[in-house]
């Protein structure tokens, strides 16, 4: 099935992801969870959470294996993560020239399937690891969110959740994640990880660097932001050329914008981000500067922007 777990499509803290194929010649995808991986709460984890859903933007579990190895059984997406298709360091032969109008439906179905998991579950689903790497893409990059190994879940009208520790990937964690003194865990803190890649594929580049220069995620929203207030569009892979294009890197910026606020409280549900997406541009608000980020900011703001229609 596996080719003698030969064909390695990629790798990470939880284990190796292997090309398969099934015995009626269909392809899959095989997570085997290194043996080391704690006491497999992850992997009960991840099958107790994706079992729960059913969605066209949720990558689907085929199946699983906890004998001798542990493994999950996945759908196949040809065209892999979204990382290597906005991030070029690490990636020579990535293909970095998305169109706008590609990144804006990727961008939507991301926006889709979150909003499934918060509101469209039986019970509410926090994924809690939202970033590039987990979005994968079929052959016509329509994209499905995976890896559910964090996640949380909880009762639809829970509004905050307790965790113990931190969970995320450096760079799109939310503040209350990591401190509580911005607020409690909740799926605002989602909403949070979606701005940050969302920012992040505009941006082109990987929003958080651990040689800690200036291209640190301390400084990639406030280079984001002053873009937006210029009204330029001086991004590395910037390809819009019309109006149209234009406004629609405009409009998802300030989405991302706002889903990245400090407060939790004033950032969009996942709902609200989709009719702001979907709307015309006119409706979406100028977001306030994500304080927390700036480099400007030697010590924190209590006032906030008001966005009680979220």
């Amino acid at each position: 099935m596996t080719n003698s777990f030969r064909d390695k499509l990629g790798q990470g803290g939880y284990g190796v992801v292997y090309k398969a194929s099934l015995p009626d010649g269909r392809q899959v995808a095989v997570k085997v969870i290194k043996d080391s991986k704690g006491n497999g709460e992850e992997f009960i984890n991840e099958v107790a959470s994706i079992s729960r859903t059913s969605h066209v933007n949720i990558v689907s579990l085929l199946g699983f294996c906890y004998e001798n190895k542990r493994a999950l059984i996945y759908e196949f997406m040809s065209k892999g993560s979204l990382d290597k298709f906005i991030l070029k360091n690490g990636f020579p032969d990535a293909i970095c020239s998305l169109d706008w109008n590609t990144m804006y439906e990727i961008a939507i179905g991301i926006a889709r399937g979150l909003e499934y998991l918060h509101q469209g579950c039986v019970t509410r689903i926090l994924h809690l690891d939202i970033k590039p790497q987990n979005i994968l893409l079929d052959e016509n990059f329509f994209p499905k969110i995976s890896d559910f190994g964090l996640a949380k879940i909880c009762q639809r009208n829970d509004s905050v959740v307790s965790i113990l520790g931190t969970r995320g990937t450096i760079g799109y964690i939310a503040p209350e994640v990591f401190s509580r003194t911005y607020g409690g865990v909740s799926h605002k803190s989602d909403v949070y990880s979606y701005g940050m890649l969302i920012l992040e594929m505009i941006g082109g580049r990987k929003n958080y660097d651990t040689g800690g220069s200036c291209t640190s995620e301390l400084y990639f929203p406030d280079w984001i932001y002053k873009d937006l207030e210029q009204a330029g569009n001086n991004n590395e892979n910037c390809l819009a050329n019309s109006e149209e294009e234009n406004d629609m890197v405009r409009q998802i910026t300030m989405v991302s914008l706002w889903c990245i606020q400090t407060n939790p409280s004033d950032r969009p549900s996942m709902s609200r981000v989709l009719e702001m997406l979907q709307g015309p541009l006119q409706s979406v608000s100028y977001p306030p500067k994500p304080f927390l980020h700036s480099p400007e900011q030697q010590s924190f703001q209590t006032s906030y922007v008001s966005s009680s229609n979220f």
